[in-house]
């Protein structure tokens, strides 16, 4: 975000402020959906939308690029979401019917499911929502090595969960 400061009067325009949203909604969308049910997963995103234009002012590019940064809101928001607990909602009956993955996905989804949180927070950003390890790390706020050593640790321990005794 071009201009973007700790001041106000750096701060951008909505529009601008959309696009540059714009090229990490499909990652925020992915991660969301790792983190929340389906039904949820959208009202995650745009409440993380709305926390980061109201803390726009605390983006600092110079401690790294804007996926992080938003993921990490991302994950706030998912873990305020759960905490609040289930909310009644028609859109269940639709979920099931899209759910319907295959038996292996259904055995990884349970998979990582069982795993540690960090390890499953690792493999979920790593994997599933595609940052490199460099990004992984600034949204776990961690080193990149101890990202590549939990996701060394959360492969060991999903082959034993899996039931793979190949190295």
């Amino acid at each position: 975000m071009t201009g973007v400061g700790r001041h106000t009067h750096d701060m951008p325009d909505a529009a601008a402020f959309g696009a540059w949203v714009a090229p990490h909604l499909p990652a925020l969308s992915r991660y969301a959906h790792r983190l929340v049910p389906a039904a949820a997963a959208d009202d995650v995103v745009q409440e993380a939308l709305v926390r980061a234009w109201s803390r726009r002012a605390t983006y600092d590019p110079a401690r790294g690029s804007a996926a992080p940064w938003l993921l990490a809101i991302v994950a706030d928001q998912a873990r305020r979401h759960r905490t609040r607990g289930p909310r009644p909602t028609t859109l269940l009956a639709d979920d099931a019917l899209t759910a319907g993955p295959t038996e292996p996905d259904v055995d990884l989804e349970r998979a990582v499911a069982r795993l540690p949180h960090r390890q499953r927070q690792a493999v979920d950003l790593y994997y599933f929502v595609g940052l490199d390890i460099a990004s992984v790390a600034q949204t776990m706020g961690c080193a990149p090595g101890t990202v590549q050593a939990t996701l060394h640790q959360a492969r060991a321990r999903l082959r034993a969960l899996l039931g793979d005794s190949d190295d």
